[in-house]
């Protein structure tokens, strides 16, 4: 019976043993940051920050640097399909715009959801050149129309023919 006993309370042990080293495991772990995705058509692409999305304003040295970026995801926009963006409610919250080719498209936003026409983003009128454009979801601060940027998601829109 002692025997049983002891063999219980080692698999006790042992279970509170993994579960601690989990959890520390787990706390040492970085938060992701909140998503932003694109949807056209059945077709849609996500993402984690390109640089930023803790919160935490971002300096102009910073922001050039990560507009810059090339390593993105892409996804191919029909121009006559219309283009979804949703961020996360953390992302909203702290009001969002959408930036094409570096220069604001929309105005700033509090809704996690946006449309806009395919053919904006391949059109010369709205700044776009050939059959690509850097799309960029720049979240703010919190204050409305403020130009300081705590996050970027940024993907490359493809014309698909």
């Amino acid at each position: 019976m002692t025997t049983l006993h002891s063999a219980k309370r080692r698999r006790a042990v042992a279970t509170a043993g993994a579960v601690s080293a989990g959890l520390l495991v787990l706390s040492a772990c970085d938060k992701p940051t909140p998503l932003s995705t694109i949807t056209v058509g059945r077709a849609s692409v996500s993402s984690e920050a390109t640089c930023g999305g803790e919160g935490e304003a971002l300096n102009a040295a910073a922001l050039t640097k990560c507009l810059a970026d090339k390593d993105i995801k892409s996804i191919d926009v029909d121009p006559d399909e219309t283009v979804r963006f949703g961020v996360d409610p953390d992302v909203a919250d702290k009001r969002w715009t959408i930036l094409m080719n570096g220069q604001p498209l929309t105005e700033d936003s509090d809704k996690t959801y946006r449309t806009i026409p395919g053919s904006v983003f391949f059109n010369a009128q709205y700044g776009a050149q050939g059959n690509s454009t850097l799309v960029t979801i720049k979240a703010g601060d919190g204050k409305k129309d403020s130009q300081t940027a705590t996050g970027l998601w940024s993907f490359k829109l493809k014309k698909d023919d």
